[in-house]
């Protein structure tokens, strides 16, 4: 019977890996549909666009060709990344007559499936492997963007309504902490203002270099690569169910004459409790709800535990400075947060620790996570002024949920951790003789 038992828990990934599969070829196609429907250029148009175009997002296409160098030898790696840098400028140059816009990318794109194109026809053994690996971790990635871009376009054609009072009387219960920390970050001065501004931009490149900390030494059973990409694929859905702009659009200058006037964010606080949806602008993504860059940071700060204390510190760092930058630059609500930690955890808790199998605890931490950030959305959107009107019991609420998912997936993965996830400390005897090699 245990051994029945046994094989099922190990059938049971396969399938869903192949539903998975199936899933995001459909996901594939209906974003080309919506693309064409709405009439701009789909995720697969855009990755094509980068091989001879201009890039749009740039560092994260340098990103992923850093995660497939990973898997070359010190040799290779600074062939690939002179015939990447030495592409990419002869690209550049060659734009500059036509657009002023510095937009780059094309070498590390090129290159990237040139390394492919090598490996899959010239190498073999675990160098095959593991360089074709590399590589479609790194076109995973550059595709992941090109869905997300995808999915705001379609937000803001389908949604053109949102639901941005709702929230911001919701908020109340957390004392519209977007707004304190706009009036913060405002007198901070120059120097901080950078840092949390950089960070926030950055966040592909904190991401990139956890994973390289995690793949140097091989290929452990998850990594933070997965994370990403599957909050990046799940995450745009809610925001067709749940259209949000943000403060800083809904409240502020970035609005323009959509905004709602009296209200400026962040000097002003807005205390209406007869909440309504309301029409937006055709440009700005409903891409507020939940807050995925709080979800990408949460991610950021698992993956760095049980690491050596200067991974640990700098997933810290950037965990922190992103939370602060979504609330300082108003980009979202401090309740969006909330269902970004929730959404982040219940991820996590589905792909985490994949020699464990699908348990009772999983499947407690998925469901229950899911059902979390369900009742979070119905209530920002049906119970928001009862929320604003109880502000202290809706507070014990909320946070108190947030904290019991929180407590809920550390006993789960931390205090229960399954060897070979790539989140353990390292080997004493490993860095002894590293410095001793070294």
């Amino acid at each position: 019977m245990g051994d029945v038992a046994g094989a099922a828990s190990r059938r049971l990934p396969r399938r869903v890996a192949i539903a998975v599969a199936v899933a995001l070829a459909a996901f594939v196609l209906a974003m080309e549909l919506g693309a064409w429907h709405y009439g701009f250029m789909g995720p697969t148009g855009h990755l094509l666009w980068d091989v001879g175009g201009g890039p749009k997002r740039g560092r994260v296409i340098w990103a992923a060709l850093a995660l497939a160098l990973i898997s070359l030898t010190k040799q290779q790696r600074i062939k690939a990344l002179g015939a990447a840098l030495a592409i990419d400028v002869v690209f550049v140059l060659a734009r500059l007559p036509f657009d002023t816009r510095l937009t780059y990318g094309n070498g590390p794109f090129i290159v990237l499936l040139a390394l492919g194109v090598i490996a899959f026809k010239r190498w073999d053994g675990k160098q095959r492997e593991a360089t074709l690996k590399a590589v479609g971790l790194g076109l995973l990635l550059i595709m992941g963007t090109k869905m997300s871009d995808a999915w705001l376009a379609i937000t803001v054609h389908a949604r053109p309504v949102v639901l941005d009072q709702y929230v911001q009387t919701a908020d109340h219960a957390l004392w519209n902490l977007s707004w304190w920390m706009g009036r913060v970050f405002d007198s901070s001065g120059i120097v901080v203002q950078r840092i949390i501004e950089t960070v926030y931009i950055e966040l592909p490149v904190g991401a990139t270099l956890v994973a390289i900390w995690q793949l140097r030494k091989g290929w452990p059973s998850h990594h933070i690569v997965r994370s990403f990409l599957i909050i990046a694929f799940i995450g745009p859905i809610f925001y067709v169910i749940f259209p949000v702009v943000g403060p800083i659009y809904a409240y502020g200058h970035l609005g323009g004459d959509w905004a709602i006037m009296g209200a400026p964010w962040p000097s002003h606080v807005p205390w209406d409790l007869t909440p309504q949806a309301f029409r937006f602008d055709d440009i700005t993504p409903r891409n507020c709800m939940p807050s995925l860059h709080t979800a990408w940071a949460v991610a950021i700060f698992v993956h760095t535990r049980r690491q050596p204390w200067a991974v640990r510190a700098f997933g810290t760092f950037w965990t922190v400075c992103t939370i602060i930058a979504t609330l300082a630059l108003g980009r979202h609500y401090g309740v969006d947060l909330v269902a970004g930690v929730v959404f982040a955890l219940t991820v996590e808790s589905a792909v985490r620790d994949p020699e464990r199998g699908w348990d009772r605890t999983r499947w407690s931490l998925l469901l229950g996570g899911f059902a979390l950030h369900a009742a979070m959305l119905f209530s920002y959107r049906f119970l928001s002024v009862q929320m604003a009107n109880y502000r202290v019991l809706s507070a014990v609420l909320l946070l108190g949920s947030m904290t019991a998912m929180i407590v809920a997936f550390y006993w789960a993965f931390f205090l229960r951790p399954m060897p070979g996830t790539g989140d353990e400390e390292d080997d004493t005897d490993t860095q002894v003789q590293s410095l001793a090699t070294a």
